[in-house]
């Protein structure tokens, strides 16, 4: 298997970890999304959507993040996604929500077009205005993220971790890049610092950390 990353792109990072925490046997490609290298002529032919990740299992090609999770928990037999149908479906229901709810409005819409200059918008005005809106519904997210799906469990559905876990750490972390902190949402603060405990984190994080290290003077809107 190889799968095609970045260890910057929030996406990449759940299934690199995932890789790494479980033994899988898979080469690694880094395509350079910083330098555009996704719209080149090569990565182009391997995935005409120019995003990473994408995983190859001899021709068989996969990608979406989430999908990609699915596909190797199965894999590997990891109980991360488990067999029984209704705790399944859980973990579905939790990776569809981060993916169409919540990372619309916290990638999109308050953190991309502020670090991001091919996103963000080249009126002032309209550029405040979508990131302000992105910022009302970020936390509206946020905090049914922290109420109602973890509460006081330690994972995100339930007492045992996840794929949604790692999908979920990946994106709501990507938060730090503007400064969040999650003060306000101590639930999610102690998911989280439970997520970033786990045995690959550093490594896998590593280079994201440093990306984060490199905005810190920066000043952003953030929660």
């Amino acid at each position: 298997m190889k799968l095609y990353m970045h260890p910057v792109s929030t996406t990449s990072r759940p299934v690199m970890h995932f890789i790494a925490e479980n033994g899988i046997a898979c080469d690694q490609q880094v395509v350079d999304i910083l330098k555009g290298e996704q719209y080149g002529e090569a990565y182009s032919k391997v995935n005409p959507n120019h995003m990473v990740p994408l995983l190859d299992d001899d021709g068989f090609q996969l990608s979406e993040s989430a999908t990609i999770l699915r596909y190797l928990a199965e894999k590997s037999g990891s109980a991360a996604y488990p067999k029984d149908l209704r705790k399944r479906a859980r973990v579905d229901e939790m990776l569809d929500w981060l993916n169409s709810n919540f990372y619309r409005d916290w990638g999109y819409g308050l953190i991309y077009p502020q670090v991001f200059p091919h996103l963000k918008r080249a009126d002032p005005t309209v550029q405040a205005a979508v990131v302000a809106y992105g910022k009302e519904r970020s936390q509206a997210w946020l905090q049914i993220l922290n109420d109602s799906w973890i509460g006081a469990r330690p994972y995100l559905c339930g007492n045992e971790l996840s794929i949604a876990d790692y999908f979920g750490a990946a994106l709501v972390s990507v938060g730090e890049v503007v400064q969040c902190d999650f003060k306000g949402y101590p639930n999610v603060a102690r998911w989280l610092g439970t997520m970033k405990q786990r045995p690959a984190y550093g490594k896998i994080y590593e280079v994201f950390n440093g990306f984060v290290q490199s905005v810190k003077e920066q000043k952003f809107e953030h929660v």
